[in-house]
């Protein structure tokens, strides 16, 4: 099979490999659609460290080719998604909530994003075929009525957009401000409509990401690269600051913006991935004394995380496929990383198909 392997930094390349042979509670499935998520780029600038040879990907859309012989409840042929984190379902980070964090062989039951695997410790979804891990927990079937680019930002980035807005505890009547309008920043955007919040103020510096962030929810937007967004969004709530701060890019100076637009017992819900350490001043900070939280988030998984999301999009409440503005061949996918690395042509999302 074809699959996009990770090779030395800055050479993802598409390659041949077997395809994979199935466990007995593992599916293998047949790839229609996945795309390119911001975290592969970490990868590919080896600011996030894979083993070289993985095949990369973590958002799989396919059907069913074969299924393992204890796995009960799906048929082959079954058109399915699988979400970018695979908790195997038995840990003891799986039993007490915290999937993400699962460590079934760890000594203790917990290991450090340890549900992430496609891509991280196992091959992924950017190739014509994948192995789907512990598949009666992670397998999800997709209505006949969804497309598959419906879909698509259920693995991952609405997984995780909508996990800054409930991280956060976002309530009926909140202002938040959604620092960044990328994929996930304007995922989490629709999540805090979703969550009730009144007033969502996005920040970004692209004019094309400010309107879709309008069309998903925000009532306001700054352009930081015409105002201080910290100054703006001060003055937009008359100097009281926000309830809830979401912080999808990881950078420092994001996540010290979200820091100083919090009101006093406000929350910063950070969704970034930081490729180096985090300073954080000591007046924002209120020397530790303002009552504020930070709390971060890994996308969550799983087959019900997966129903649920999915019924958001055939419900209506949110319709990500305006997040797909390119689409490539996976014989094309080096094309697709260069345009998606370097951020060319307002892309936001890429979608891969055989």
């Amino acid at each position: 099979m074809k699959a996009a392997i990770f090779v030395e930094k800055g050479r993802i390349v598409l390659d041949e490999k077997p395809i994979p042979e199935v466990g007995p509670l593992d599916a293998l499935i047949r790839i229609t659609t996945t795309t390119i998520c911001g975290t592969d780029v970490h990868i590919l600038k080896a600011e996030y460290p894979v083993e070289k040879g993985l095949t990369i990907g973590h958002e799989p859309v396919g059907i069913i080719e074969k299924l393992g012989s204890a796995v009960e409840g799906f048929t082959e042929g079954q058109r399915v998604i699988a979400g970018a984190i695979t908790p195997s379902g038995y840990s003891n980070a799986c039993l007490c909530g915290c999937a993400s964090q699962d460590g079934p062989r760890m000594k203790h039951g917990f290991k450090p994003m340890g549900g992430w695997r496609f891509g991280n410790t196992i091959d992924g979804a950017q190739a014509e075929y994948l192995i789907v891990p512990d598949a009666m927990t992670n397998l999800c079937h997709v209505p006949e009525a969804l497309s598959d680019e419906q879909v698509l930002m259920c693995p991952d980035i609405m997984s995780t957009g909508f996990a800054g807005a409930e991280s956060g505890k976002v309530k009926i009547g909140d202002t938040v401000a959604i620092f960044a309008q990328g994929p996930i920043g304007l995922c989490a955007t629709a999540g805090a409509k979703l969550m009730g919040a009144t007033r969502i103020i996005a920040v970004d510096r692209v004019g094309e990401r400010l309107n879709v962030a309008r069309a998903m929810g925000a009532d306001e937007v700054v352009d930081f690269s015409k105002v201080d967004p910290v100054d703006e969004i001060l003055r937009l709530t008359d100097g009281r600051g926000v309830d809830v701060a979401i912080e999808a890019l990881g950078r420092q100076e994001t996540f010290e913006a979200a820091l100083r637009v919090l009101r006093p017992g406000g929350t910063l819900s950070s969704l970034g991935v930081y490729s180096s350490d985090l300073r954080i001043p000591l007046d924002a900070f209120s020397a530790g004394l303002g009552d504020n939280a930070i709390v971060t988030s890994l996308c969550p998984g799983g087959k019900e995380r997966m129903r649920r999301l999915m019924s958001v999009v055939a419900s209506g409440r949110v319709d990500a496929r305006a997040l797909v503005t390119h689409r490539f061949k996976l014989d094309d996918i080096e094309a697709a990383y260069d345009l998606f690395a370097n951020q060319r042509d307002g892309v936001l999302k890429v979608a891969i198909t055989p």
